[in-house]
């Protein structure tokens, strides 16, 4: 039986070479590939794919943005988190998300073609190592609104920049910035954005 898939990946060159590989593969047949996370579920509504790889980082809405979406509107379509970023908050988030299977990108190809076929039939799969990992560093313990605030400070934003794309006062983003610094164990804001984003909690 074919597999269908559906490949998203922001890099051109990246895309083209997983496609050209997945292809190689007698029992896969790539129907769709896109670019950006926000093109994800139009072609997934068009195109029926039984599985969907998807990269975390991409513009539009990131992979595990999708990864929901497509639960929601796609649910017969698996999906495989397909990524550089070996983060065990990646994964954390990715299973919440609805994902089936977390592939690193410098997985062997033969098991990447084993994880998709055995997503296709129901399993999860995930790399044991990563696994290990996320079960280590538990989960994130930052709220919401102080992942928001981190996610922001990461363009290098000033805290009125922040309080101005945020809506918040200053203040309020100043005690965001200092929770988030405790809780991550950082000396200062730059170092709190590092190792939450490390960790995968951005």
């Amino acid at each position: 039986m074919t597999i269908r898939l559906l490949l998203a990946d922001d890099q051109a060159l990246v895309r083209e070479a997983l496609c050209a590989l997945l292809a190689l593969e007698d029992d896969f047949e790539v129907v769709a590939s896109v670019g950006r996370g926000d093109e994800v579920a139009a072609a997934a509504r068009e195109h029926r794919p039984d599985v969907a790889l998807l990269d975390i980082e991409m513009p539009g809405l990131d992979g595990l943005a999708a990864a929901a979406v497509l639960a929601a509107q796609v649910p017969d379509c698996r999906v495989v988190m397909l990524t550089t970023f070996g983060r065990a908050g990646y994964l954390r988030r990715a299973m919440e998300a609805g994902a089936a299977g977390f592939v690193v990108k410098d997985a062997p190809a033969d098991v990447l073609a084993d994880a998709i076929r055995r997503v296709r039939a129901g399993e999860r799969v995930v790399d044991p190592a990563l696994a290990v990992a996320t079960l280590a560093a538990g989960e994130s313990p930052l709220t919401a609104r102080e992942r928001d605030v981190l996610i922001t400070a990461r363009t290098g934003a000033t805290v009125a920049e922040i309080a101005s794309r945020l809506y918040l006062s200053e203040g309020t983003v100043r005690n965001y910035v200092s929770a988030a610094i405790t809780k991550t164990g950082a000396r200062n804001r730059v170092e709190a954005v590092r190792i939450a984003d490390e960790r995968g909690w951005l």
